[in-house]
């Protein structure tokens, strides 16, 4: 350790341990074998697969995890001593296990958990209820559980799983998305769930460039663990004991009869405790969990002269002179270090000679709708117009109405021709017909 110790708190790392440690590292970064050898070999894996041979596996982990943290790239040979005893120092100093002072944003006061089960409106045997700490509901009847559970099938395999919570339980979720999470903000590059930004917002960036590339984090939501939501609220300013709290009340483990037979892996994930999808928290966690991530892929978008965003789990990067192979290695890898899955079948090199599609938008030339999707719309209204609404209301919605405006909003996004042939033709339609 770094620093002066007492005989009661001894060195967790030597100076033989560093010295160690730094040449290992050198030895894996050099002497090159060719361009782009090191970038190559500076990832989690390699790192931690060379310092086991120096200290304890433990250690060599957090070492590992620190230095890519530290440093994106890896540093020149001369300095990598420097490197280490810098990681050493962060690692070994002083934790301060509990915020001092109000939290950020100016955020309510919460000072422990009977503070927080009075701020709720509930007694703290409800809260503890609510918080389900020791996951007994996971094989409780399904009358007793928090949350009901949908199965969704998806376009080509699997399933969505979405745990919507009931009454009771999203109302305490709500009060926490209005009174916290929504005055906590996400990284800029994040548009999914943040106010005042949008699927149009999120493709702008990348219109009118050579390449725009999509990638897809599997199973986002159910990555999300209680450790970074307990994390984020830590991270605002909140004692452990409240953060804890209020990460079990966003956060929980699918009921064994629950869970997908059909995919060990998803299973694997809804298993221990995770964000649900269907929780009105949920979206704003994911991007506050996110925001590292973010961080480290805006980075390197910003160093290499590309445009990056994120909509949800869909990632977009775009520029004029890119290379392709590279960035998405250096993306896998991020998205790996920070603990996601990148969907290998989701994965978009979209060149400027083929419709570049973000978001159900197209960006070639400016972020707008399909033409299919204008074409088909248009069609509606003209039908409409012949034989009355009710005719062609197929989905049967209550308000079929504000259903086709609706459309019209998304289908005439970035086209103020198109919004007015479609208003036009709306006006005609008899909507009580």
């Amino acid at each position: 350790m770094v620093g002066k110790q007492t005989a009661a708190q001894p060195d967790r790392f030597s100076r033989n341990d560093i010295h160690r440690m730094s040449a290992v590292i050198r030895r894996l970064l050099g002497p090159p074998l060719d361009d782009g050898y090191a970038e190559r070999v500076w990832t989690r894996r390699e790192l931690n697969g060379a310092l086991v041979t120096a200290v304890d596996p433990v250690d060599a982990e957090e070492v590992a995890r620190e230095l890519l943290m530290r440093y994106p790239t890896p540093p020149p040979l001369p300095g990598i001593a420097d490197a280490v005893r810098r990681v050493v120092a962060v690692l070994t100093a002083p934790v301060i296990r509990e915020p001092v002072g109000p939290p950020r944003f100016g955020l309510p006061e919460i000072g422990d958990v009977g503070a927080l089960a009075s701020w709720l409106n509930v007694s703290v045997d409800e809260l503890d209820w609510f918080a389900d700490h020791g996951l007994w509901l996971q094989r409780a009847t399904p009358r007793l559980r928090h949350y009901r559970v949908t199965r969704i099938p998806k376009r080509h395999s699997g399933f969505r799983v979405i745990e919507a919570p009931k009454e009771r339980l999203a109302t305490l979720q709500r009060r926490i998305l209005d009174a916290i999470l929504a005055d906590v903000p996400a990284h800029p590059a994040a548009h999914g769930f943040v106010r005042g930004r949008s699927p149009y917002s999120f493709a702008a960036p990348h219109s009118l460039h050579d390449t725009v590339i999509r990638v897809d984090l599997k199973h986002c939501f159910e990555h999300i663990t209680a450790a970074q939501v307990r994390a984020v609220f830590t991270a605002v300013g909140y004692r452990s004991a409240t953060a804890r709290c209020l990460a079990e009340i966003c956060t929980t483990a699918t009921a064994f009869d629950d869970l997908p037979g059909d995919d060990p892996f998803h299973a694997g994930l809804l298993r221990g405790r995770h964000v649900p999808q269907g929780a009105p928290t949920s979206p704003a966690l994911v991007n506050l969990a996110l925001r590292r991530l973010d961080f480290r892929i805006a980075g390197y978008a910003a160093k290499n002269g590309l445009a990056y965003t994120r909509y949800g789990d869909d990632l977009a990067l775009s520029g004029d002179e890119m290379n392709v192979g590279q960035l998405l290695w250096v993306v896998r890898n991020v998205i790996v270090d920070e603990g996601f899955t990148l969907h290998p079948e989701k994965v978009r090199v979209m060149g400027d000679h083929q419709r570049q599609q973000l978001a159900g938008l197209v960006v070639n030339v400016g972020p707008r709708s399909r033409r299919s999707d204008f074409d088909e719309l248009k069609a509606l209204l003209h039908n409409a117009t012949c034989t009355g609404a009710r005719a062609q209301n197929r989905g049967a919605h209550a308000d079929f109405r504000a259903h086709v405006y609706g459309r019209i909003g998304w289908v005439a996004t970035g086209s103020a021709a198109r919004r007015r042939k479609l208003l036009a033709l709306a006006a005609e339609v008899d909507w009580d017909g």
